[in-house]
């Protein structure tokens, strides 16, 4: 299944793996469907890391979600350049529509055991095109707004989010 992310800065596509992560991905896709991304923004980058969004928008704001998702970080998909997976609280049992593209190899973010130190963050898909598109966002420099660190100082929104392909 491939969706198409559009950015201010344009196009991500992602190659999701709903066979891995089959309840993430169908959360995900919820959101996706119900247009809940459309003026979200990425509100958190670090260098050398990743960067996150899907959760506030313009004027950092929270967007209500939905109930979280049951952690899936241990379906051996790991948190490589160009994953993409689901940002969550402490608890390794409250992703729901944040998420982070990885922009270097993180495997201290991979699942190690079921326990609240080791569930890791669950990766549900990868970059297949527009690889340069999140390079870009990620060299952005960054701020402190509304006490939020790492903030990207130029505004980059997430105009829409499409379903490409359904398999």
């Amino acid at each position: 299944m491939k969706v198409q992310i559009t950015t201010t800065l344009g196009p991500i596509t992602l190659q999701l793996n709903p066979d891995k992560a089959p309840k993430t991905v169908e959360n995900f896709l919820g959101y996706v469907q119900s247009g809940f991304y459309e003026g979200t923004i990425f509100h958190r980058v670090i260098e050398d890391f990743m960067i996150q969004g899907g959760g506030l928008d313009k004027d950092m704001n929270s967007k209500p979600t939905n109930a979280p998702v049951k952690n899936e970080a241990n379906n051996g998909l790991k948190n490589a350049y160009g994953t993409i997976a689901m940002a969550r609280t402490a608890d390794p049992h409250s992703a729901s529509a944040q998420f982070f593209i990885n922009t270097n190899d993180n495997p201290f973010l991979d699942f190690q055991a079921e326990s609240e130190e080791g569930w890791g963050y669950c990766v549900f898909g990868e970059v297949i095109e527009g690889i340069e598109v999140v390079n870009n966002i990620e060299e952005k420099p960054t701020t402190t707004r509304d006490g939020h660190q790492d903030v990207p100082e130029e505004i980059i929104e997430i105009e829409k989010v499409d379903v490409l392909e359904e398999d």
